[in-house]
Order: structure tokens, then sequence, then C-alpha cells
């Protein structure tokens, strides 16, 4: 049985809606915790990646003289 596109988009809505009512937001001072600490493994990932990066260049670079 085809449903309306309209009557599907606005099933989809009210679905939508009554789903977002049951999460559980996380509070201001969580939400900035979390953004910290990714911040933080972010700049440490980078800093390692620059370093093997560095590393492996070198390598080459001995590699190809």
């Amino acid at each position: 049985m085809k449903t309306n596109p309209i009557q599907g988009a606005m099933l989809f809505v009210t679905e939508a809606k009554a789903e977002l009512r049951k999460v559980t937001w996380p509070t201001k001072k969580e939400t900035t915790g979390i953004t910290i600490v990714v911040v933080i493994a972010c700049a440490i990932m980078c800093v390692y990646l620059g370093v093997v990066d560095w590393l492996l260049a070198e390598l080459i670079k001995s590699l190809i003289r």
C-alpha cells in the first residue's frame, strides 16, 4: 500500500520528535569536559603523527642518499 509522500514526511517528523524527547541530553559541564578531552586527545595524536611522519621522512631520505 503506497502512502502519500507528504504523509510519510509528516509521520517521520512526528516519530523523530518522539525519539528526541527520549534523549538524555548532557549538561553544559559534561559537554565542556568531553570537549576538553577530545581537544587534548587530538593534540596528542597530532604530535604523535607529526613525529612518526618526520621519522619516516628522515628514514626515506637516508635510504635515498
